[in-house]
């Protein structure tokens, strides 16, 4: 994996939405409204690369049984393991963010079951319109590998 960069604009209508849809239903559109933790999980939704965003005409990708993408070469199951982020300060409405993703930690680990997992991770780096850090995230990922049947 390259190094890439996107752009994620900030709208107080967005932050709104997301505040709904993790219950707090009194959440209106404010502008400078701070953005709530987790809320930089809907960014993949701006990078044209993310596997998982949703296309015209294509059916939904990355099911869980076409394999994770994570290097796993389809040949098993993969699935999100962890995710934190590191704020330097929350995004606000009015932001635009510029996110630069780029490649973490790969390891492996045999399975209790005879296979492989192979973890990897994604760093990314948000920084604000003036160039300023303003949080970072890392996503881990697993995809399993069987050893070939015997």
């Amino acid at each position: 994996m390259a190094e890439r960069s996107y752009t994620v604009p900030i709208e107080a209508g967005q932050i709104a939405q997301f505040r709904r849809a993790v219950g707090e239903l009194e959440a209106v559109a404010e502008p400078g409204a701070i953005a709530p933790p987790t809320f930089l999980m809907a960014a993949d939704l701006f990078d044209p690369e993310y596997t998982r965003r949703p296309r015209d005409g294509q059916s939904w990708p990355a099911a869980a049984n076409q394999g994770s993408g994570a290097g796993d070469r389809r040949s098993g199951a993969g699935f999100h393991a962890e995710q934190t982020f590191t704020f330097h300060r929350h995004p606000r409405a009015g932001d635009v963010l510029t996110a630069t993703v780029r490649p973490g930690r790969r390891w492996e680990k045999e399975g209790r079951r005879g296979g492989r997992l192979v973890f990897t991770e994604t760093v990314t780096d948000f920084a604000d319109q003036n160039g300023e850090p303003v949080a970072s995230a890392s996503f881990v990922s697993v995809a399993t590998a069987r050893k070939p049947e015997q």
